[in-house]
């Protein structure tokens, strides 16, 4: 068959590329359609590339924190835990995410292109990521199936918040129902002459494709494929220092990319050399990988501190203690892929205090928030997920369940099945 994965980001297509190659190894035809900027990540991988159309990733983000970063925090963001959702701050929400972040990542021309492309290939099975929700708009114009491949963080804010929604639509008066969502999907959809509409299929996928152990999973009410998260960080390169085994415990700092658009909203700076300077008071070795806007400011550090553009995750968190990160979906799995401790920063628009909270329950790790961050109890946090047994435990036995999940050559059978399924319902065979 004919596999069409899309991705509007490249570290977001990494996470693809392994089920990519799993259905290529099954003998199945396989492309990527991908924003320009992420061409070269995707051909590196050795998968085949095809450009589509829209703006980079992080300008949509930036526009989004210019436009609708206000309405955020009404809708599945930290609030009081006594505190009611409200009919006025869920559609607020809906209202402000269609025109400032999901329809300008897929704009009309982004979807149209994206059409073209499936009615020239004719895909059997669309898996999209996160937010290209052109993906099912193209699956649904020509007939196909479609997937979506779930992460961690966007699932549950995303999903969380669309059926906090739905719930309290039913409450309303039927005039008084509107769908932001709903309603620009379903226009495109109309315009695209598709014979299908709106159902919330479009958001959710036909079926899922999750890389969580199960104990990281919320029960979608959908078809779900378990399929295990493999390490893949693009072309790598180890440098000699980390062939060399650590002389004291190494802890990696990490922020990601992603984390660069809230400096408008936090005093990252600030917090950036807090922790630096924290984690030189403690008897550990420390892996800083940081971007040109991270390192941008920092000052003289102690030579405990290495500080690095860019180093292979899967290749450095299993010789670390400890890992600090920003909450980036695939920092995380990488760290509980290979049993690594964690400490997590939360209170940013994209890893909010409450999922935080609900990671801390695994017992591998602690969150921070932004909000309440000093040099000491961040200095405490890290100590203690080095130095209490029952963090490395937990770690440990996540790890285990990790290694219990399909890989992903093991769940392409179960893809195949899905997609004959629901591509038989779609031709009404």
């Amino acid at each position: 068959m004919k596999v069409l994965f899309t991705s509007l980001e490249g570290s977001h297509f990494q996470l693809l590329a392994p089920l990519a190659w799993a259905l290529r190894t099954a003998g199945h035809e396989v492309r990527a359609a991908c924003v320009p900027g992420v061409v070269e990540t995707v051909t590196r991988s050795g998968i085949t590339a095809v450009p589509i159309e829209s703006p980079p990733w992080y300008e949509a983000l930036d526009a989004f924190h210019q436009e609708g970063i206000a309405h955020f925090g009404t809708a599945d963001q930290d609030r009081e835990p006594d505190r009611e959702d409200t009919w006025e701050e869920q559609l607020g929400y809906e209202s402000v995410i269609v025109p400032a972040l999901n329809s300008r990542l897929n704009s009309d021309t982004m979807i149209d292109e994206l059409v073209a492309l499936a009615r020239h290939w004719r895909p059997d099975l669309v898996i999209w990521e996160t937010l290209c929700l052109a993906g099912p708009v193209a699956a649904l114009t020509v007939g196909a199936a479609h997937a979506r491949l779930v992460s961690g963080p966007e699932l549950a804010m995303q999903l969380g918040t669309r059926r906090t929604f739905l719930r309290l639509a039913a409450e309303q008066e039927p005039e008084h129902r509107e769908d932001p969502t709903a309603e620009w999907l379903d226009r495109t959809l109309e315009r695209l002459g598709a014979e299908a509409r709106f159902d919330e299929s479009v958001l959710t996928g036909q079926w899922t494709v999750d890389t969580r152990p199960a104990s990281l999973r919320e029960e979608l009410g959908i078809p779900t494929v378990p399929a295990r998260y493999i390490p893949y960080n693009g072309q790598a390169v180890v440098p000699r220092w980390l062939r060399e085994p650590p002389r004291r415990p190494r802890v990696c700092l990490t922020l990601g990319v992603s984390i660069d658009s809230s400096y408008g909203l936090w005093d990252l700076d600030s917090v950036l050399i807090g922790m630096l300077g924290a984690l030189g008071e403690l008897d550990v070795e420390v892996v800083a990988a940081l971007s040109d806007r991270q390192r941008a400011h920092l000052p003289p550090l102690p030579d405990a501190v290495r500080v690095v553009d860019r180093v292979p995750m899967h290749d450095l968190l299993p010789t670390c203690a400890a890992v600090v990160h920003h909450g980036g979906y695939q920092t995380k799995a990488t760290a509980e892929f290979h049993g690594v401790p964690q400490v997590l920063l939360t209170g940013w628009e994209w890893v909010t205090e409450s999922m935080g909270a609900a990671y801390e329950e695994q017992g591998n790790l602690l969150s921070l928030p932004l909000r309440e961050f000093t040099a000491d109890r961040f200095r405490e946090n890290v100590a203690r997920v080095l130095t209490e047994p029952s963090f490395a435990a937990n770690a440990r036995r996540l790890r285990r369940e990790i290694g219990e999940m399909p890989t992903p050559n093991e769940a392409v059978e179960e893809i195949e099945r899905l997609t004959a399924r629901f591509g038989k319902e779609r031709r009404g065979a």
